[in-house]
């Protein structure tokens, strides 16, 4: 998978590479697939924790590639439909990995770039990142990615931003609630490796399904369903092994199991 690189290193950390920088890393239907094979591995694989993704060059990701779209809106209606669905399916996908996810934006995010971002539970991006959700200017819409990218920033904001396709800064996508970081070139990796660690510091049982927890949140109204929902869950996860041992761990106070060693016997006290 040439246009796609994984790596893992000892701690867990996975990160995503999309490796077509000669196209701007965009998407066509052999990296979409790519993408689902590497989410279905890591999402299966005990030893990941963290899953970082990022682009190679100088651009995250600039949407979708023209020629594949090309080619396919001129394919048999249930061909391109099934191409759309397979988008679609990547990007539900990243948005339910149980994993935590990081968007590393360095450079442009366009198109289906953006839904990568939106889709991802952390976002940070450098100073010279630009973001656009460009499709009205081809003609198309963000429908794989639109219900992702208006839960992140809003209606109000989406509308303004998918009818003029509008290129906007990190300073403006930080303000609006697209990331939640943004950092010079050289200060963006440290972001990135706070951040890591904060994430490894945490139950990964605990982080899953606080995922969980707030997809089944989603669209639902605050009631007495979704509280005893609530409270199921709570009940469920402070009797579960990681629950206990976490508790354990904080009253005598030593790390709990999923640290190891001495690192961060500090944390939070």
């Amino acid at each position: 998978m040439d246009d796609l690189l994984l790596a893992k290193d000892e701690r867990g950390v996975a990160t995503l590479t999309l490796n077509r920088p000669e196209r701007r890393n965009a998407f066509d239907d052999a990296l979409i697939a790519h993408l689902r094979e590497a989410l279905k591995e890591l999402e299966a694989r005990e030893d990941v924790r963290v899953v970082v993704v990022c682009g190679s060059g100088d651009a995250f990701c600039a949407g979708g590639d023209i020629g594949w779209m090309r080619r396919v809106s001129t394919a048999p209606f249930a061909e391109n439909l099934a191409d759309a669905e397979a988008l679609a399916n990547l990007m539900l996908a990243l948005d339910r990995l149980s994993k935590p996810t990081i968007a590393y934006v360095d450079g442009a995010a366009y198109g289906g770039g953006v839904g990568l971002v939106a889709c991802c539970d952390i976002a940070v991006a450098t100073e010279r990142a630009r973001f656009c959700l460009s499709e009205a200017k081809l003609g198309l819409i963000p429908a794989a990615i639109g219900p992702f990218v208006t839960r992140a920033i809003g209606a109000r904001r989406a509308r303004r931003l998918m009818l003029t396709a509008e290129t906007i800064s990190a300073e403006i996508a930080l303000d609006i609630g697209l990331v939640h970081e943004v950092a010079s070139p050289e200060e963006a990796p440290r972001v990135i490796a706070r951040i890591v660690a904060a994430l490894l510091a945490c139950a990964p049982g605990a982080q899953a399904e606080s995922k969980s927890l707030l997809a089944s949140c989603e669209g639902r109204p605050l009631d007495a369903e979704l509280m005893w929902e609530a409270a199921r869950r709570l009940a469920q996860r402070r009797a579960s092994p990681e629950g206990l041992e976490g508790l354990s761990a904080f009253l005598e106070k030593r790390s709990p199991s999923w640290r190891g060693g001495d690192a961060g016997k500090t944390a939070g006290r």
